[in-house]
């Protein structure tokens, strides 16, 4: 068990330059969801806090804590590169709800955004953080030993 969780945090991305777009990209694309959607959900820049969809009928408290914490919380992690890939679940867990539950119905231009994230955190849980992150320091010490 111990050896896979540190598979998941080992990245073998190659170059210096792929691993600084791996980290310009995770750092972008996790403030923008943080700005664009994380904050709302707290009431930063709004009036009210946005309330959050419940397509699947959780305990209302679960759901709102759970989006919350994947719009706010996780993209952090991916921003630190820490526990990375596991902090890109959740966060798919509520884009890919939103574009094939919550959205599946409408038209293209209002699910391309879940679509999107979806598609950016999959790039980030399949190639990890990259050499610029915590999970590779913390990989590389472990070997070390």
């Amino acid at each position: 068990m111990k050896n896979l969780f540190f598979s998941l945090l080992r990245t073998n991305a190659g170059s210096d330059l792929n691993n600084s777009i791996l980290l310009f990209f995770r750092v972008a694309v996790s403030v923008e969801l943080i700005v664009a959607h994380g904050l709302k959900k707290i009431g930063v820049g709004t009036t009210f806090a946005e309330v959050v969809p419940n397509p699947l009928g959780l305990p209302d408290f679960f759901n709102q804590a759970f989006a919350i914490s994947a719009n706010l919380v996780m993209p952090l992690f991916v921003i630190l590169g820490l526990m990375t890939r596991i902090a890109a679940l959740p966060i798919l867990a509520v884009t890919l709800t939103g574009y094939f539950i919550l959205h599946f119905n409408d038209p293209l231009l209002v699910k391309d955004v879940p679509f999107i994230y979806s598609l950016c955190f999959l790039l980030i849980f399949f190639f990890g953080a990259g050499k610029y992150s915590i999970d590779h320091y913390i990989t590389r010490r472990r070997e070390e030993y």
